[in-house]
């Protein structure tokens, strides 16, 4: 603003003459700048002599109450901000200056140039918007280039978390290989970790079984050779029985954390053609509903123990028909997969429904078996957090037995 009113002062300068008659100052037409000649343009002009007798005044200033001159010396610069009560706000620059005329005599004149503060405010208040402009510009720009910088910088942890995916879907069974040096050794103490769960729940479950099958040729010897009358006959018969359900216990492998899937409906045809060649004689008709891409959230060996046992109740007690049914569904949030086995026995009794599911229980002691399948049933679901209900089948008149597993 001072440079600014520094330039109208020269340009005035440029334009005065001094009269050596009247030993006064004249500014030629036209002025310097166009608003100096229009009313409210909010530029203003005049010009004092030592005494603060006013010589010249620009016509912008007419009818103005602007701030008087000060008395400075010659080539004195003296800027000013006036925001007097009832006056006009204005900037202020004046300077003195000393004529000379022909007879060397020198006359002191004060020029003063003055400008409204409202140019200065809409100057400012430019500035600032299209500053602010500017730098939300450089802000998006760089939230923008902080996105993609972050995007491209995390991506091979997504990839690790899609395998991560996969590898609990069963998809694949280790994550893949060439991750940045940054995560190379997370990756590798994944596949790792994944390596070691499966080596020693493969060992457990190897060492549980050859400990059972150890055991049952010695029973078996001991069985032999204890006749009928025996007294620790009984005790023998108790003994295989434990060891049967410690064997399947340890076939059990139950979700992992690393888990795998199975095909649903191909397992259950397998052991439902199975299950028809032994029982061949009873002529019971087994039909299977569901998707062929329905799948079973853990290992095989987990499905047919399920399968195997259900059915086998299901052949033992149905009179002609038996119905599966397999769908998914959604539970609040989680999707589940529930598999339904019906019969069309003579059920089983309300109190018997949740004795069944004890080891050794039987709905009937006159049918073979121990009374452990539907307990190793009741175990598997556990250990893949499921739960199983016994009802009774509207339709076929018989028991009715609901699984549900959640899915991962």
């Amino acid at each position: 603003m001072r440079a600014r009113l520094q330039g109208q002062i020269f340009s005035l300068l440029a334009s005065a003459e001094f009269l050596d008659l009247d030993e006064q100052l004249r500014v030629g037409e036209p002025l310097p700048d166009p608003r100096l000649s229009s009313p409210q343009s909010g530029l203003y002009a005049r010009i004092y002599t030592k005494g603060h007798k006013l010589v010249w005044r620009s016509p912008s200033s007419m009818g103005k109450h602007l701030p008087p001159v000060r008395d400075i010396k010659v080539a004195h610069w003296h800027f000013r901000r006036h925001e007097q009560q009832g006056a006009e706000k204005v900037f202020s620059l004046e300077f003195a200056v000393a004529w000379e005329n022909s007879e060397g005599k020198q006359f002191k004149f004060i020029f003063q140039a003055l400008e409204n503060f409202s140019v200065y405010r809409k100057q400012v208040s430019s500035f600032r918007n299209e500053l602010w402009g500017w730098l939300l510009a450089v802000v998006v720009v760089l939230l923008v280039a902080q996105g993609i910088i972050l995007r491209w910088s995390l991506k091979p942890l997504r990839e690790v978390a899609s395998d991560l995916v996969r590898v609990k879907s069963g998809e694949v069974e280790r994550l893949h290989e060439g991750y940045p040096d940054e995560i190379q050794g997370l990756t590798e103490g994944i596949n790792t970790f994944i390596d070691s769960e499966r080596t020693q729940r493969d060992r457990y479950r190897h060492t549980l079984a050859d400990l059972a099958h150890s055991l049952k040729t010695p029973l078996a010897v001991l069985r032999a050779s204890a006749g009928d009358d025996s007294p620790g006959l009984e005790q023998i018969d108790q003994m295989k029985r434990i060891i049967d359900y410690q064997l399947q216990r340890a076939s059990a492998a139950g979700r992992t954390t690393m888990g795998a899937t199975t095909p649903l409906m191909q397992s259950a045809e397998r052991i439902i053609n199975s299950l028809q060649k032994v029982h061949a004689g009873l002529g019971i008709d087994c039909q299977v509903k569901g998707s062929p891409k329905l799948v079973f959230p853990g290992e095989e060996g987990d499905l047919l123990e399920l399968f195997g046992n259900l059915l086998e109740n299901a052949f033992k007690w149905a009179r002609k028909s038996i119905r599966v049914t397999a769908l998914y569904e959604t539970d609040g949030s989680k999707k589940v997969l529930r598999i339904t086995v019906e019969d069309d026995g003579k059920g089983i009794a309300d109190d018997q429904k949740e004795s069944v599911l004890q080891r050794g229980r039987r709905a009937d002691e006159t049918v073979a078996g121990h009374g452990i399948g539907l307990s190793v049933v009741q175990e598997i679901i556990t250990l893949y957090s499921g739960q199983i209900t016994i009802g009774d089948s509207i339709e076929l008149g018989g028991a009715k037995i609901v699984i549900i597993i959640p899915v991962l």
